[in-house]
């Protein structure tokens, strides 16, 4: 107890002094990736990356090169020099569950541009294009009449294909080749004319579809502005309707339990009655528990009043942040464009994982897969936690970035004589001297999300199998996972800031920005509880405008017959970019909030100790510290009173 009393607080010193962080941390970051790079050059070294591109067949040749002879496998070894092509004998028999085609697969040297509908056909394609659509052991001329001939040669009729650019696979060019597979994905759809019509609708519509994504996108610019300078207009006004739609809500449900109550009276025959009862109570308890959340609600308001000004404050700040940092909106592009090309190369690397490994006859199909055997299988494993760790590593830079930059925004005297590029000078301190405090945060958030995956794969393939208690107790692990991943998440972005402001280690960072934030509990409960809603609605009314507009351009074109498809892509993506970019906003608004409780502490407005913060958080600061003169003068002269009161009786 003595050493911690003697410990000294700690001293905030904003961009005084830089030191690089968690380096440990950093290390086994890179040695993590050099193992991801290892996994990436064992798949391309035996073989998997020109199997998965060239494509191979189902005896184990790869197209379009001469094969060696694989031991006890018939047909492999085959010189496929000039069958660059995969030919599957039953294109429409998808297994989705596998997300593969369950059908034998031979290399051609054409992919067939028209319709064979009897093998005579078959017979006529194979001599005129010297392209064999049977198995390689039949030759073209017993097609007709071998007895083997249906599950050694396409099924007929044989649909038109063409091959897909890069990977050389033939596959139907007609649609309703891949009905089953669309159902696995569009639930409402139940015969191929529906299938047409959507996609048809979705190609004719494409230039509105990309106009209406355009509009999210300005919608949500635009939104950013309005917050700054309607923010006090903004927050009450979404108060006073909070408030009266719960108070509005309550009587109506009293209302209801009441007229419930006066219709009982009237003549019903008995299970009337019962129904009628029923409904009674449970108006009852509908009104009981909307009472008690309303009244709950009014005291929170009432005392968190105070502390909405501060929001409206940090809203209004962010907006001016925005306005001298407009690279800040650039942010969410640059991390989306990152995120997109690591997965695609994670995709890469698992496709060519899925063709790795040695040549296996499958005992029940007869056909040949590549596994992989003994510890090379971990190598998914690996690969599988690399997409998460890296993914929230990207993430965490953008967060480290955004409040870097902030950070010299607000603990700069002058507003106005900003450095050149706060952004840029905010990415290069953090590849400099904190990509170890980022590794470290982001894999904290993968310690939980891992599990959280996990649990969630299991629920999913026990769906109907599982027991209630079983079923619930996973739904209850995987919301607190959840829950716990949001806390952590919340709480490594303020740990970002105080390293951004301090340069301390991940560990020493979190420590100090939690101390700082518990001692500024209803305060951080009130940015987070209105700020949020404030946003979540922001979020909405960009979805619901972009929609009214995609109706409304839709309705003006006759022949779209479908509008469901199109107008769900351009309100997902609405909302996505919204998400962004009003995600950032809160981002802002969180390293704001941070910096004005440090600022707050550690200076009291004294010449030497004066204010870092803008003029409306001034005001903010000045407004409360007359409220807490007052009340302190008020309590002053009440004690003054009773003391002279009491002097009074003693004399």
């Amino acid at each position: 107890m003595n050493n911690l009393s003697l410990q000294k607080p700690r001293e905030w010193k904003p961009l005084e002094q830089r030191s690089c962080t968690d380096v440990p941390w950093l290390i086994l970051f890179i040695l993590f990736n050099v193992g991801m790079l290892c996994i990436c050059g064992f798949a391309i070294a035996t073989g998997a990356a020109s199997r998965l591109i060239s494509g191979y067949d189902s005896f184990g040749n790869t197209c379009g090169k001469k094969n060696a002879k694989i031991p006890e496998i018939d047909l492999s070894g085959q010189d496929h020099t000039n069958r660059k092509y995969v030919f599957f004998l039953d294109p429409c028999n998808i297994d989705i569950m596998k997300r593969k085609i369950k059908s034998v697969a031979l290399c051609v040297s054409k992919c067939p541009d028209s319709e064979l509908r009897t093998y005579q056909e078959l017979t006529s394609f194979s001599s005129i294009n010297g392209s064999d659509l049977c198995t390689y052991d039949l030759q073209p001329e017993v097609y007709s009449s071998h007895p083997d001939r249906a599950t050694k040669c396409p099924k007929l009729p044989v649909h038109p294909s063409g091959s897909v650019a890069v990977f050389h696979r033939c596959m139907p060019k007609d649609i309703s080749c891949y009905a089953k597979f669309a159902e696995a994905f569009v639930s409402f759809v139940s015969d191929n004319s529906a299938i047409h019509r959507v996609i048809a609708g979705v190609m004719t519509a494409k230039e509105i579809i990309m106009a209406l994504c355009l509009l999210a996108l300005v919608l949500s610019l635009v939104l950013m502005l309005v917050i700054r300078y309607i923010s006090v207009v903004l927050v009450w006004i979404l108060t006073a309707v909070v408030v009266v739609g719960s108070i509005g809500g309550c009587g109506i449900l009293w209302w209801l339990y009441v007229d419930q109550g006066k219709a009982l009276n009237a003549t019903l025959t008995a299970p009337e009655l019962t129904v009628a009862k029923d409904n009674q109570q449970a108006l009852l308890f509908y009104a009981i528990a909307a009472t008690v959340f309303t009244a709950l609600l009014l005291l929170l308001m009432f005392f968190m009043r105070k502390r909405v000004a501060l929001t409206i404050a940090l809203f209004h700040v962010a907006g001016k942040v925005f306005s001298s940092l407009p690279l800040l909106a650039l942010q969410p592009f640059w991390t989306f464009l990152t995120l997109m090309l690591f997965w695609v190369y994670w995709i890469s690397v698992l496709l060519f994982l899925g063709t790795a490994g040695s040549p296996v006859r499958n005992n029940q199909t007869g056909l040949v897969e590549f596994r992989m055997d003994g510890p090379l299988q971990y190598m998914v494993v690996y690969h599988a936690v690399g997409l998460v760790w890296i993914s929230e590593f990207i993430l965490a830079c953008q967060q480290m970035t955004i409040a870097g930059a902030v950070v010299t925004y607000y603990f700069s005297r002058d507003k106005s004589n900003l450095p050149l590029t706060p952004i840029v000078s905010s990415l290069l301190r953090l590849m400099r001297f904190h990509l170890g405090t980022v590794a470290k945060g982001a894999f904290i958030i993968t310690l939980v999300e891992i599990p959280r995956l996990i649990l969630t794969y299991i629920q999913s393939q026990l769906q109907g199998k599982e027991n209630a208690c079983a079923r619930c107790l996973l739904k209850a692990c995987i919301c607190c996972l959840w829950c716990l991943e949001k806390c952590l998440s919340y709480l490594n972005m303020n740990a970002y800031t105080a390293t951004a402001i301090n340069s301390t280690s991940f560990c020493t960072s979190a420590r100090d920005a939690f101390f700082l934030l518990a001692e500024n509990a209803l305060r951080v409960a009130a940015i987070n509880s209105v700020g949020d809603f404030v946003l979540f609605l922001g979020k909405i009314l960009i979805v619901s405008c972009t929609a009214f507009a995609g109706i409304l351009s839709l309705n003006y074109q006759r022949e779209y017959t479908v509008w469901v498809l199109p107008l769900i892509i351009v309100c997902v993506f609405a909302f996505l970019v919204a998400h962004c970019f009003l995600s950032v906003f809160e981002s802002v608004v969180d390293v704001l909030f941070l910096c004005f409780a440090i600022d707050t502490k550690q200076n009291d407005g004294s010449p030497g100790r004066e204010y870092y913060m803008d003029k409306s958080l001034m005001e903010f600061v000045e407004n409360s510290r007359s409220a807490a003169e007052r009340y302190t003068k008020a309590e002053g002269d009440s004690r003054e009173m009773k003391a002279m009161t009491g002097g009074g009786t003693l004399a």
